[in-house]
């Protein structure tokens, strides 16, 4: 069959380094990180009283206020991104068959501000149900894409990929894979988070899977190093134009870069922990080198999933040597959620959107926070250490892997 060839047109963020796409990869490339305490509630009793917020976010200067008001925290961010992305395209829709244009979305929780703010207020009522009658479309997870789609009166393939970390990252292939195929000219995809509440804390705490440590904030992020504890709650989101090549050539539109393949894989083991061997990770890069025939000697950078946490940076690093061998030693890998914290659901938008970046702009966004080398990861690895690295990126993986042992991982490369 032949299959059509995708590129990047737009894209836009939100991110605890940035209220836009530029300002987000200018912090990236700075090494800016984006902890720091807690505002959004009194953490006080929590055992993590720090996360990577979004900063000076007013949805009323950006939304429409009655609009702005229906909308969970994390549809607010995937309207704003969306927004972003769709005027960095230059794509005029009233030109466009709008039949042919969709939106997908990733979102590994959704509204949980919402639900947590309504049940709440239930039980401090004394139980009276008196609930918003937005309540439920404010906390389902396929709300965002829908709300795009009719701000944007968008009638393309329209839904949300849930599969928890790896959820954005589902989005973008589900994208891909459509254009390719020829059921679309352009989607609007990417992911957003807003987990940072009292639930989303507390029950990350209570897996002991958020790091402690709270006189530090800013350095608590350490992927990679002996002494990380665990990952940062982020939140935010990113929006990506994926568009058909000829699409985007018709129309003399900016090409970031073109995406060449994706891979999803499982790791059937654990709830929570990675395959101890990367099992999962080798073969999801596997499968996304082979979906863009591609070879591992093709690929110069890899932005890896990277949380922080004692046992999945190893379960990766694991991976990446048996995947590229020798070729390993020659690749930048770096870690942008050392800066960003973890966006969960939308981490997999964000990161492939520094991949994007460093195909266009041949540069390596670090990973910060490295004190104390781990005996038990390979000091040979390019792990690009505290600052940014010029170079030729031809090919570049991002990496995201999710609670339940889903593998995803994007591959894009310079566009000729």
């Amino acid at each position: 069959m032949n299959l059509k060839r995708v590129v990047v047109t737009g894209l836009g963020a939100l991110t605890p380094v940035g209220n836009s796409a530029s300002e987000t990869w200018e912090n990236l490339l700075a090494g800016v990180s984006g902890a720091g305490p807690i505002t959004r509630f009194d953490s006080s009793l929590f055992k993590t009283h720090f996360a990577c917020e979004v900063k000076d976010f007013t949805p009323n200067d950006l939304l429409d206020r009655k609009d702005a008001r229906r909308m969970d925290r994390f549809t607010q961010f995937g309207m704003v991104v969306a927004d972003e992305a769709i005027a960095d395209s230059g794509l005029d829709f009233e030109k466009e068959n709008v039949d042919r244009i969709g939106v997908i979305w990733g979102s590994g929780i959704g509204g949980i501000d919402s639900f947590y703010d309504q049940v709440k207020g239930y039980v401090e009522s004394g139980f009276i149900p008196r609930f918003n009658p937005f309540l439920i479309p404010m906390m389902i997870s396929d709300i965002t894409p829908g709300r795009i789609s009719m701000k944007h009166g968008l009638r393309g393939p329209n839904y949300t990929t849930v599969s928890a970390c790896a959820s954005s990252t589902n989005a973008l292939i589900d994208s891909f894979n459509l254009i390719r195929l020829g059921k679309a000219d352009v989607i609007v995809t990417g992911g957003s988070e807003a987990a940072i509440n009292p639930v989303g804390m507390g029950g990350f705490n209570a897996m002991n899977a958020l790091s402690t440590r709270n006189d530090d904030p800013k350095t608590a992020s350490r992927p990679f190093d002996a002494d990380r504890d665990g990952f940062v709650m982020g939140e935010g989101g990113a929006g990506i134009v994926l568009e058909e090549y000829e699409h985007a050539k018709a129309r003399g539109a900016k090409i970031y870069a073109e995406m060449a393949g994706g891979g999803l894989s499982a790791d059937a083991h654990h709830l929570t922990a990675p395959h101890p061997d990367g099992l999962g990770a080798k073969n999801v890069m596997l499968f996304a080198l082979e979906d863009a025939n591609m070879t591992p000697e093709d690929i110069d950078y890899i932005n890896v999933h990277g949380t922080s946490t004692p046992l999945g940076d190893i379960a990766e690093t694991k991976a990446i040597k048996q995947v590229f061998g020798e070729h390993a030693y020659n690749i930048n890998i770096s870690s942008t959620k050392s800066m960003t914290g973890h966006l969960l659901g939308a981490a997999g938008a964000i990161e492939a959107m520094a991949v994007i970046m460093s195909i266009y702009t041949d540069t390596i966004p670090p990973t910060i926070n490295h004190f104390t080398d781990d005996e038990n990861l390979d000091s040979k690895l390019n792990l690009t250490f505290h600052s940014a690295q010029g170079r030729e990126v031809r090919a570049a993986l991002s990496n995201t892997f999710g609670f339940g042992g889903h593998n995803a991982s994007v591959l894009f490369k310079k566009a000729e």
